[in-house]
């Protein structure tokens, strides 16, 4: 008689905090890590190896990073390696190596996240490599089982906003080739993937970086007059799969070609980062535009289709922020009728611009402006929401139960509550019959 073996190997679990340009890395980094040798584990609790994606956009995301880091110490199973890595490990490491002792290994952008860990006494330590170990952009992913997927096209960013140190610690910016995102791209399809969610810190810019140092394809080496380098990569894209979604659009990026080309790929959502509609807080924040000239933009598009969605966010509290401002912020939400948007107080970060200047806002002050837009939001985005109540929808089936139109970006607005039997990963045809808040309810016709 035949022994039975089962297969042996190293289990991993990686616990992700903030925004979508690291769930991505989450993934790619789980492709590395299988591409080793490892599986992935049901939880924190079974794995050998635990590691935590972190965020260090703003303070809050910096404390919700560390709560998780020492909840996933006394989740891990004795003996299990606990590794951090992500933004705070990249823009913080030696304070972390030195304040975490419950932590193995603290690894940075394209820093090995086992190497180190080959015997028991290593120490918490910041990899230290005058070149990376790896390229976290273009790694492979594993196959995914979701019907959706995020795709980076680049990392870092060009612009120095005055509220963000993501250049510090991510880079300028550098954008992958159309080859590479093409490639990415299909091998999602081929799995079943039937909705793209481009994403990058600065999205309209993406191959400008290309074009500058005189390399990548003829379609993103632009001549003068020539079309933004997005926009040919949209078209190429659509070609390729049934849906592709833009995130994080810098508004003066927003071109009448590039409107144009979203419109066109039948996803016609525009996520814009405004981050106020002040004229003088969107210059004291380095930014460009004012409320006058994003109502503009917005109506153009409506006027061009009526069912164009749009979500942005914006920050309350800037350094200098009167109540001016505030009521100017207030009466373009009002104006503007967004179908989603998200609300953030400043914080201060070190090596920004506004971390010193002068006329900072006190805390309680800015979290009540944020109370009063956020109220006037809410109810904006469920009278849109109740307005599409009766008519149809075609709808991605995510899962069980949960559907999105092209009106809901994945993870982010709300859902369609659906019939848990249709089938995950098809295209349904149904009828919205029911608000309920931000989400929405639906029968197949």
């Amino acid at each position: 008689m035949l022994a039975c073996i089962e297969e042996t190997f190293l289990r991993y679990w990686i616990e992700t905090l903030g925004c979508p340009k690291n769930h991505v890395d989450s993934d790619k980094l789980a492709g590395l890590l299988e591409s080793q040798g490892y599986g992935p584990a049901t939880s924190a609790e079974e794995a050998d190896l635990v590691v935590a994606n972190t965020c260090a956009f703003i303070e809050a995301a910096r404390e919700e990073s560390i709560e998780t880091v020492l909840e996933l110490a006394e989740r891990k199973p004795g003996g299990a390696r606990l590794v951090v890595t992500g933004c705070m490990a990249e823009r913080y490491g030696d304070e972390l190596s030195a304040a975490l002792p419950e932590v193995d290994l603290v690894a940075g952008f394209g820093e090995s996240l086992t190497e180190s860990l080959s015997t028991p006494s290593t120490p918490v330590a910041l990899r230290k490599r005058p070149t990376p170990a790896f390229d976290l952009l273009n790694l492979p992913r594993p196959k995914t089982t979701s019907p959706w997927a995020y795709v980076k096209i680049a990392e870092g960013c060009d612009r120095r906003c005055g509220f963000c140190a993501i250049p510090t610690f991510r880079g300028d910016q550098r954008s992958r080739s159309t080859e590479e995102i093409l490639g990415e791209a299909r091998a999602l399809a081929e799995g079943g993937v039937k909705e793209l969610v481009l994403i990058a810190q600065d999205l309209a810019s993406w191959g400008h970086d290309r074009r500058r140092a005189g390399r990548g394809e003829a379609v993103e080496v632009l001549d003068e007059g020539g079309t933004q380098p997005l926009i040919e990569l949209t078209r190429t894209l659509s070609r390729e799969i049934e849906r592709v979604r833009l995130l994080y659009l810098y508004p003066s990026g927003l071109t009448g070609g590039l409107i144009e080309t979203i419109l066109e790929t039948g996803v016609p959502y525009f996520d814009l980062s405004l981050q106020h509609a002040s004229r003088s807080m969107l210059r004291a924040m380095r930014r460009w535009g004012d409320s006058v000239r994003f109502l503009e933009r917005i109506e153009a598009i409506r006027a061009a289709d009526p069912n164009a969605t749009f979500r942005s966010s914006f920050i309350l509290g800037y350094p200098g922020e009167t109540e001016d401002d505030q009521r100017e912020l207030l009466e373009f939400i009002e104006e503007a009728q967004l179908d989603w948007a998200g609300f953030f107080t400043f914080s201060r970060e070190e090596g920004t611009f506004a971390n010193d200047l002068e006329g900072q806002v006190a805390h309680g002050l800015a979290l009540e402006r944020l109370r009063e837009v956020s109220e006037l939001q809410d109810s904006i985005t469920a009278q849109r929401r109740d307005a599409l109540v009766g008519t149809r929808q075609r709808l991605l089936i995510d899962s069980p139960g949960v559907g999105r139109s092209v009106r809901e970006c994945p993870e982010i607005d709300g859902i369609v509550i659906v019939d848990a039997t249709l089938d995950v990963g098809t295209m349904v045809e149904c009828e919205i019959v029911a608000s309920h808040g931000t989400d929405l309810e639906g029968v197949r016709v």
